[in-house]
Formats: structure tokens, sequence, C-alpha cells
């Protein structure tokens, strides 16, 4: 058979429907481009049951991961942006172990450090073709005909289920205002003053000439008691709140749910670009406001400071699996709005040499440098002696490998870790010279804001019946 089948067909539902569609089904993932743009919110990826799931803790390297997916690599000429392939994610922890990062603080959560499953079958939401197309590898058989007939009866499958998905409502949770509910009791893993005292400190490695910015963060805890399911606190925060590089992931004894703003890497043949964020101010109450807001950003000496520092440490990072001369900076410095924040962003690309692949770029770049600082492995020193616990997978990269090689994360920021009943909001910024303590601690508040909102809500409703 050829690398695979496919099939399609009209599809204008909105992609949330599908989780439940397929609840119940293990390690479900939504990579979810909620804010419609041609460039960044065209597609949305949906896949579940995989037939192979790869994990690994305190590894300094991706080796084992290349060679799971060395046996299903195949080469696509037909512009498929995701014939089936991997998804998954890297914690933020791999890049302390890959950069053998003295380890001080508490590792909470235990879950793996990279954790990636391989799909057989997926679907590809084309949001402005209005359709959705039905991938189908016939994966991990690799008799010819054992595995033309697994495709044939996998994309019959997921064909049935998608159809059962028109039926579906989706009206849920999710709102189109804030919701309003009583601040439950979150608990925390810094107090005010000693995040404030951790940004003092900070600033004291910066006028001593040890960084010039770091990347300093908090988490937030709720014990939600069962009140919401984690595809619901989903579908919520990504209408109040939505998001390019949105995404839901089940891996079974945890689920990770993000709205983030932020790619990581995107990567298309050999053509690579990372977008860091860097600079947030909240949207207004009234136009007037809202204007004064994106004007303080844009007149910012401060972030404009953060992002220029964190774009040229990213060109240095491509320029490392980058043909030499081949990185540009195709945007200095672009101010976009999102439902609750503005954010500064910049556009970084390259062209990867021949020599390295996806795996490499991955290596060179991890962790994404907005959310370590620079210089990048001080400032990863830094941050694990500075917070008490260890991140996870705050702040590291989920998203997809596909088997013809193309690749594209996010950076897992404005994400909830659910872990039971419990859920995690962690929030953090960049730290400079001019940063101040108490401006640097209401910074995360508000980028905290929706996440917080939106369980809040969710808290104070009954629980639906059904799956998770």
């Amino acid at each position: 058979m050829t690398n695979y089948i496919s099939h399609t067909t009209e599809f204008v539902r909105d992609p949330n429907v599908l989780l439940q569609a397929f609840a119940g089904e293990p390690f479900c993932y939504l990579l979810d481009s909620s804010l419609r743009d041609p460039q960044r919110g065209r597609y949305s990826f949906f896949g579940c049951d995989p037939f192979e799931v790869y994990r690994h803790k305190a590894r300094t390297d991706l080796d084992g991961l290349r060679a799971a997916f060395a046996r299903y690599r195949f080469c696509d000429d037909t512009g498929s942006v995701f014939p089936a392939g991997i998804v998954g994610y890297l914690a933020y922890d791999h890049g302390l172990y890959q950069e053998r990062i003295r380890l001080c603080s508490i590792d909470e959560f235990g879950l793996p450090d990279c954790l990636f499953a391989f799909y057989d079958v997926g679907a590809v939401i084309d949001h402005t073709a209005g359709s959705v197309t039905v991938f189908s590898t016939g994966y991990p058989e690799t008799d010819p005909d054992r595995r033309a007939q697994r495709a044939r009866e996998r994309l019959a499958w997921m064909k049935d289920r998608l159809g059962k998905a028109a039926g579906l409502s989706t009206d849920g949770p999710g709102l189109s205002t804030l919701p309003t509910a009583d601040e439950p009791a979150w608990t925390g893993n810094f107090t005010r003053e000693e995040y404030e005292r951790a940004v003092g400190r900070a600033l004291e490695y910066i006028a001593a000439g040890d960084i010039y910015q770091v990347n300093l963060s908090q988490r937030f805890s709720l014990d939600h008691g069962g009140d919401a399911r984690p595809r619901d606190v989903y579908a919520m925060l990504r209408r109040y709140s939505p998001s390019h590089f949105g995404a839901y992931f089940d891996a079974g004894d945890y689920q990770i749910i993000s709205s983030s703003p932020e790619r990581y890497l995107c990567l298309r043949g050999r053509d690579v670009l990372t977008q860091p964020m860097k600079g947030t101010r909240p949207r207004g109450a009234d136009p007037q406001e809202d204007r004064r807001l994106r004007d303080e950003i844009i007149c910012s000496g401060k972030d404009r400071s953060e992002l220029l520092m964190i774009t040229d440490l990213e060109r240095n990072d491509l320029g490392r699996v980058c043909e030499f001369g081949s990185v540009k900076v195709l945007q200095q410095r672009v101010i976009e709005e999102y439902a609750t924040v503005f954010q500064a962003v910049s556009t970084i690309a390259g062209t990867v040499r021949e020599d390295c692949d996806g795996f490499d770029v991955l290596r060179a770049c991890f962790p994404g440098g907005s959310i370590t600082g620079c210089p990048k492995i001080r400032a990863m020193q830094i941050i694990e002696e500075l917070e008490p616990t260890r991140r996870s997978v705050y702040t590291g990269a989920l998203g997809y490998i596909s088997y013809n090689g193309n690749m594209d994360f996010n950076i897992l920021i404005r994400t909830i870790l659910a872990d039971g009943q419990n859920y995690h909001v962690q929030v953090g910024g960049g730290i400079v010279a001019e940063s101040t303590p108490a401006a640097e601690y209401q910074e995360t508040l508000v980028k905290a804001r929706a996440m917080r909102s939106c369980l809040a809500a969710l808290r104070a409703t009954p629980a639906p019946e059904g799956g998770r």
C-alpha cells in the first residue's frame, strides 16, 4: 500500500465536539487552532487510541524517541501537513537533565519528562475549506496485506465515529464573557512575599552580571473535588480565551489543558521558525483603556529589551542546526491581541542543515528561551534555585511530529495540569533590570486570570454525567 489512505468530507463543527464523540478512548488529543488565522489557525488535529506510547524520565537525550520514530518514518511529497504521526510533550524538566542542571527543587508530580503516543489514524480539520480529512497508515503492521487491511478498518472506524459527532451539541460550559463565581481556596508554591523576595534575588543576579533576564514562575493549585471534567475545563477555556496553539492531551492519569498563544517550533521540510513572546498587558475594560494599555506595551522599554534579548537567543539556538546565513528575523516585534491580554511576539526563521533532523532542532532550542532567560543555562540554574517545585510540563512543549518529518509545537504556557481532582495553574514573567517585585507578581495574576476564572465557574456548576 501507499504510506496512508485518506478520506475527506465536509466538517463545519466546533472541533471540541470530537472530545465528546470519542470520550473514553485512550490518549485523546486535540491540537486546536481556536483562533482562526490563515498562517497559524487554518488546521486543527485530532486523534486517539495509539498503538504505542513512549515515555522516559531523567534522560539527557531523545535517542530512544528518535529510534522508535524511525521505524515509522516515511517520505511524503503530497503536501499533507500531518498525515498521522506522534503527539506528546517534552516537559521543562527534560531540559534540566539535557543541560545537566544541578537539581534542588521538589518533583511533586513525578510525571514523565517525555511522553509521545504513536497514532496510526487521525483527523485533520481544515477550517478554511470547512473539511476534515481522516488519515490511516495501517501501523504498526509491516506485512503489506495486513497493513492495508488494518488501514481500511481503522479508517472506517474513525469515519463512523466522526459521523456520530454530527449529532452532538457543542453547547457546553464555555462562555463568551469572563465567568463570575466566588474565588475558591487556591494554594500556591509561593506566598506573595516569597515570590517578591525571589524576584528581588533574581534582580541581584542581574545586577551582579550573572544574567540579563530570567523567567520566574509560581503555581496555583485547586482541589476541585471532582466537580469538573478536564474536557469541560478545556471547552470553557478555549471559548473564553481562544488561542492559536490550544491543546488538550489526555495521558490517562493526568490531562494537559492549554490555551497557549506561543509557538515553540514549526518545521516544514527544512524550513523552521520559532515565535517567542515577551511583554504582556491586560486588556482594558473599554476601548479607551484598551488603547492606552496597547500603547503602554508598545512604548515600554522594559518589554522591548526583554523580547530583543530572547529574539537574539533564539537566533543563536537556530543557528546551531541551520545553514550558515539562513537564520533571519522576519518580524522584530508585533503586538497581538488576545481575549484577556496583549502580547509582543517576534518571528525567527531558518533553513535546517541537511545533516540535521527535527530531533536535532528540538535539542538545539529546548527549553524555549522565552521561558528560561538569557544566557539560557545560567538562567535555568537560577530558576532551579529560586522556584521551590519542579515545573514538570509547564513551559515545556506540546505538539506533533508527523511521519513525514513535519512538526509543530507550542510552549506550554497558559496551561492547566489536571491531576486527579486537582488542577494546577502555573504562570510567570521575565525579570530584567527594570523589573519591580510587586509589578512582576501582578503580571502573574493577569496571566492566570482566564484559567482561574474558568475553574472557579466550573467548580460552582454541578458536574455533568459521562466520562472524562
